[in-house]
């Protein structure tokens, strides 16, 4: 799931001095941390093994599921998650964000922007055909940045859980 909250309708805050860059082994409680506010967020409650793999694809060179992390310092304020794959609708890979989320001081510095920037810079680098991701449809704060920068595609998803 996609989502975050981005809320450009607060009042206009410093945003601190950003970097974004990929997710390493030092970075894995802090982006736990964050992962738990995600998750809690959506309500959602996910096997302890489940986060534990998910860290280690990020970073498995092999794997292509990545984690780009927002940092000011130190410190990760915000992750966008994504991964490619083949498509049957383009000639190139599609890229999908899995996960995008801010931790709630950073919500309204225009950080998820500058993941979804950064993405976007990422596919066109590696040739990507498409970017897609999805959010929940009551998600407004982020739906209120994804509208911005592209239009809902009218797809309804459907899961079958195993």
């Amino acid at each position: 799931m996609t989502g975050a909250a981005i809320d450009d309708a607060l009042e206009p805050r410093q945003q601190p001095e950003i970097e974004i860059r990929d997710a390493t082994a030092a970075d894995e409680a802090a982006w736990r941390e964050l992962w738990g506010q995600y998750l809690a967020f959506y309500k959602v409650q996910i096997a302890p093994e489940v986060t534990d793999q998910t860290w280690s694809r990020c970073l498995d060179p092999a794997s292509p599921l990545t984690a780009r992390l927002a940092m000011a310092g130190d410190r990760i304020l915000g992750f966008a998650m994504y991964h490619h794959h083949l498509s049957t609708w383009a000639k190139g890979p599609d890229c999908y964000l899995e996960d995008l989320f801010l931790c709630r001081e950073a919500r309204g510095l225009g950080l998820g922007q500058a993941l979804m920037d950064d993405l976007v810079a990422i596919c066109k680098q590696r040739g990507f055909d498409r970017l897609y991701w999805h959010t929940d449809v009551n998600n407004h704060r982020a739906r209120k940045l994804y509208d911005k920068l592209a239009a809902a595609d009218g797809h309804v998803r459907y899961r079958i859980s195993f």
